[in-house]
């Protein structure tokens, strides 16, 4: 999930996974899935570069960090 601002300065956790599209109109549009739409501070190009790192952290989260650094290393 990523932090988002509405318009009216309530912040909000956005499910990631639902977010359909963005448009700039000029303020940011998101188009969910489920037909809703939310008007949010932030930029296109801000909310991708959360989405990316969100799924980055999932991705590469603690566990499997945990698992890596427990793993033999391989010394030729």
């Amino acid at each position: 999930m990523i932090p988002v601002t509405r318009l009216d300065g309530v912040s909000i956790l956005l499910n990631d996974e639902v977010v359909q599209w963005i448009e700039q109109t000029p303020d940011t549009l998101l188009g969910l899935l489920n037909g809703e739409r939310v008007l949010v501070r932030e930029s296109p190009e801000e909310l991708l570069r959360r989405i990316v790192a969100f799924k980055r952290s999932v991705m590469t989260g603690p566990a499997l960090r945990a698992v890596a650094a427990r793993a033999p290393e391989h010394n030729e």
